[in-house]
């Protein structure tokens, strides 16, 4: 007995599962790539003139009154005040509402880039500047492009996913290398520990590679690392978009 054929529930399992006979094809590939580029230009479009821009990855579960939706919250507020820095979230619940909401406060841009998930319903309210997407990987290209560091906070797959993706660019020299902060030793520490004794000790990394992040509690620490990154990439030589 075969599934039946059902209406994929995402621009991406429209495009990642054309050759599935289970999902219905809604759009020839001449389609689909102009919806890419078109997503793309639109966002390009969007965010020209972004500059001094940091990107503070997070989960969607974690609320406000933890310690953690607060300590993003100030985090934001402080790149905002103190390197005057516009913040770039996933535009969500969580971490993303409290980085935005800071950012908010503190008087910077606050942008969400939007990704269309059935969870997810439209822009947290601390929002400034909303850009909605389709597709995951049009996303990534935007956090990265007008990003000039990454910061991690608590996350689950999703962290994880824009945590890697930004490391993997960097390590196989695909950009420049750009400072990836993760706060909080007590959630963060066994993952960087797993990467030095066990991914660096066999030899999957080259040495060096462990170096590309920095895990640290100090917000001080935090704002001085991106305030440089977006210092160097502003100066004269920084390229023109």
């Amino acid at each position: 007995m075969t599934d039946p054929v059902r209406r994929p529930g995402s621009a991406d399992e429209e495009l990642l599962s054309a050759e599935w006979a289970a999902v219905e094809t809604e759009l020839t590939d001449p389609q689909r790539i102009d919806r890419i580029a078109a997503e793309l230009e639109m966002a390009f479009r969007t965010l020209a003139d972004v500059r001094r821009g940091i990107t503070i990855f997070g989960s969607a579960r974690i609320g406000e009154g933890t310690p953690e939706y607060e300590l993003a919250r100030t985090l934001a507020r402080r790149l905002a005040t103190e390197a005057g820095a516009c913040v770039l979230t996933g535009g969500g619940p969580g971490i993303m509402e409290a980085a935005n909401r800071g950012a908010h406060e503190g008087g910077s841009g606050s942008i969400g880039l939007l990704i269309d998930l059935p969870f997810e319903t439209g822009a947290n309210p601390y929002v400034d500047l909303p850009v909605p997407f389709h597709y995951f990987f049009t996303r990534k290209v935007s956090f990265v492009r007008y990003s000039d560091a990454f910061v991690a906070m608590p996350g689950g797959f999703g962290t994880l996913d824009e945590l890697f993706e930004v490391l993997c660019l960097v390590q196989t020299k695909k950009i420049r290398r750009y400072p990836v902060v993760l706060v909080g030793t007590a959630y963060w520490g066994g993952l960087v520990d797993w990467i030095r004794e066990r991914v660096l000790a066999e030899g999957l990394i080259s040495p060096g590679d462990e170096d590309l992040v920095t895990c640290t509690d100090d917000l001080d620490e935090v704002v001085r690392i991106c305030s440089a990154a977006c210092d160097l990439r502003s100066g004269p030589a920084a390229r023109r978009r």
